[in-house]
């Protein structure tokens, strides 16, 4: 459904009127598209304090594609290193650095500070590295003009193993993620014989692609490369084999919540999945004073059971090959929970447990990644049966003053899955325009 406010906010009108009533002027965002690969302008390298990466990072943000300067009056994105602060005054150098440059930014700017791990042995580093969470996120909610601002936590070493992170933070991918933190390990990254086409060679299956989020998770992962296995009910057969048909893909009818579904999922993956993107859910919503039991019990199933699982077991079939990439879906509600909502938001909080959990052990055992999206109100079909008022305060309660877009679900989930993404283990990312609700 067309957004009426963001259109009539981009007008000489709605701007003057809604300037002048306090009401939010959402900006147009700027989304990947053939013609808009990368962000307009160069990327600003700034630093905080005496950096021991300075020059690795340097050479990674310009393998990323970007014009990257030292000092610009318009810059595209900014990246500041803040590796080194590790103190309380040390943080002034984090003023220092951004505070000449940030209303320089272009609209549509990016802004990435990179930080690391708090140490549990030393505790003004500690509260140094977690001031930035709190700095960037608020930045992130008084940037404005469709501007996004992420904090980037590095282990020692790791700065090689952030390119594809970095690659996507300070690209037209990440228009709908913002005040987000992103940790990324020391784990080597996999190879990437050619950006364009990142995911080549590689098969992928998303359940719940007929339509929807999941239709657009295959449409992106097959853009990139990726050979795509589209799994839905039995009974979305005809939009399920439309989106396949479009894609080049494969249909796969199949309900995930039945006992034999990882079995079927193998023998349709001959050559074993390097890409597993569990996208399926439904919502059966009631106040738990009027839910029944099988109206929990369905959604339990479905958007979690099932999940764990398939999961066990197409790991322990070795279905999922080795450097392969699993991908949950969790949502907001999961983490801020939502009125008639305490079966869907039980189940995706469940989907962040089975990720944290899993995530360590799976690349261990498996070397597999395991990481979750969690969409905040995305436009579909679903939010668009939504009573108007209710529908309006979800669009207009995140900093980006908008809803997303099944394709902001489907870049993230593309980044999670790409080779180069080893590092990237164990996340969740929310994928809401920096929700006014939740942590």
């Amino acid at each position: 459904m067309a957004d009426r406010y963001l259109h009539l906010t981009g007008t000489a009108t709605g701007r003057f009127l809604t300037r002048k009533l306090g009401l939010p002027q959402p900006a147009q965002l700027r989304r990947w598209t053939l013609e808009t690969q990368t962000l307009t302008g160069p990327v600003l390298h700034l630093t905080a304090g005496d950096s021991a990466v300075t020059d690795e990072l340097g050479t990674v943000l310009a393998a990323c594609g970007q014009e990257v300067v030292a000092r610009t009056d318009r810059p595209a994105g900014i990246v500041l290193d803040a590796t080194a602060v590790d103190t309380a005054a040390g943080l002034g150098a984090v003023h220092a650095a951004l505070h000449p440059v940030v209303r320089s930014l272009a609209p549509g700017g990016r802004i990435v500070v990179l930080g690391t791990h708090p140490s549990p042995d030393d505790h003004h580093q500690a509260a140094a590295q977690q001031a930035l969470e709190g700095f960037v996120r608020s930045l992130g909610k008084e940037i404005g003009r469709g501007a996004t601002v992420q904090l980037l936590r590095i282990a020692p070493g790791s700065v090689t193993g952030a390119e594809s992170t970095l690659r996507f933070l300070l690209s037209p991918r990440s228009a709908y993620i913002s005040g987000q933190v992103i940790e990324v390990s020391d784990a080597a990254p996999d190879p990437v014989a050619d950006w364009a086409a990142p995911l080549a060679g590689r098969t992928a299956l998303v359940t719940g692609a007929a339509r929807g989020i999941g239709a657009s998770v295959a449409s992106v992962l097959a853009r990139d490369g990726a050979h795509v296995i589209c799994l839905d009910i039995p009974q979305a057969q005809e939009d399920l084999v439309r989106t396949a048909d479009r894609l080049g893909a494969t249909a796969l009818p199949l309900d995930i919540t039945t006992g034999d579904a990882a079995e079927r999922i193998a023998a349709a993956a001959p050559d074993g999945l390097d890409i597993l993107v569990h996208n399926a859910g439904i919502t059966r919503d009631r106040r738990l004073a009027n839910m029944s039991a099988d109206r929990w019990a369905s959604v339990i199933d479905v958007n979690l059971d099932s999940v764990l699982r398939t999961t066990d077991a197409l790991l322990e079939a070795g279905t999922v090959n080795r450097g392969g990439r699993i991908v949950a879906t969790a949502s907001i509600a999961g983490i801020a929970g939502n009125n008639g909502q305490t079966n869907y938001a039980a189940s995706k909080a469940g989907i962040i447990g089975l990720v944290r959990s899993l995530a360590p052990r799976a690349a261990a055992d498996h070397g597999v990644t395991v990481n979750a999206v969690a969409p905040g109100f995305i436009e579909t079909k679903m939010t668009a049966a939504v009573p108007l008022f209710i529908r309006e305060a979800g669009r207009r309660m995140n900093s980006l003053s908008q809803g997303g877009l099944p394709v902001d679900v489907a870049e993230t989930t593309a980044w999670f899955a790409q080779p180069a993404s080893s590092a990237v283990n164990g996340q969740i990312v929310r994928v809401c325009g920096q929700s006014l609700l939740g942590a």
